[in-house]
């Protein structure tokens, strides 16, 4: 049994997963009824499996659960970090419960679904709410945005990177193709400086002049770049020495790829 949350719409082809599940019917009151009474056994059904799981001693975490709407199917959660063998136990919970058991191992992410909780935006988890799948989630869109990489502050009340991460990666990944990379070398109207940061809202780069000053520039403002400069270079002190014209012709000479014709002589 489900609860419609939003309207019916049309979905390109290519965003179906899998195979749509149909709708039987509109639920009855008598619906209604009998499933809030099954729903009130669930607890008491999670108390009983926690203790038949310990007696046949298996290592898995009962999380929730779940009767069907008419509660032919009864469906335990669990999590567990190996595979386990429990064909034991479902034959005894069959026993007890009278109806077809069900047990499926879930992960982590899947756990903090099903239990629910606040995120650290002070709101209900998206995975609780309105987030139907799992999308990846990688360290590098942490480094996007520039924040810590302290698990403490990136990881979510399930352990792992937060879902949320994911969500404006595309539009950083955007903008930051766009500026110069953090260590290049550009000059702006203010001088040469080397770039040591992105404002990514507001398209600017944060720059360390050769002065020490540092300034923020948009790409309008930044007149020349140098490809990849991890330092800025100081230029070179003006040699003192006469190099001899003969001695310059013949390295310009060696430089170049292309061979010139000899010179004629009178």
């Amino acid at each position: 049994m489900g609860v419609v949350v939003s309207p019916p719409h049309d979905i390109p082809e290519s965003e179906v997963v899998g195979k749509l599940k149909p709708v039987l019917r509109r639920a009855q009151p008598w619906d209604l009824v009998r499933a809030e009474a099954f729903s009130s056994k669930e607890k008491e059904a999670l108390s009983i499996c926690k203790s038949m799981v310990a007696e046949h001693k298996l290592p898995m975490k009962l999380v929730r659960a779940e009767y069907n709407f008419d509660g032919s199917r009864l469906t335990f959660y669990f999590t567990s970090e190996k595979r386990v063998d429990f064909r034991a136990l479902v034959r005894d919970l069959a026993k007890v419960f009278k109806t077809r058991i069900e047990l499926r191992q879930i992960g982590v992410r899947d756990e903090a679904k099903l239990m629910g909780g606040l995120g650290c935006c002070g709101r209900l988890l998206c995975c609780e709410t309105w987030l139907c799948e799992f999308n990846p989630v990688s360290i590098k869109m942490a480094k996007h945005q520039d924040l810590s990489l302290n698990p403490a502050e990136i990881s979510g009340i399930c352990g792992r990177l937060l879902c949320c991460l994911s969500y404006e990666d595309d539009f950083y990944c955007e903008v930051i193709q766009k500026l110069p990379k953090i260590g290049r070398v550009v000059t702006t109207k203010e001088g040469k400086g080397k770039v040591i940061g992105h404002n990514v809202f507001s398209e600017k780069v944060k720059i360390e002049l050769e002065s020490g000053a540092i300034i923020e520039a948009g790409l309008d403002e930044i007149l020349d770049g140098v490809e990849k400069a991890q330092v800025i270079a100081s230029p070179a002190p003006p040699s003192t020495e006469t190099e001899h014209p003969e001695g310059a012709k013949s390295r310009r000479k060696r430089k170049s790829k292309k061979k010139e014709p000899p010179a004629s002589t009178a």
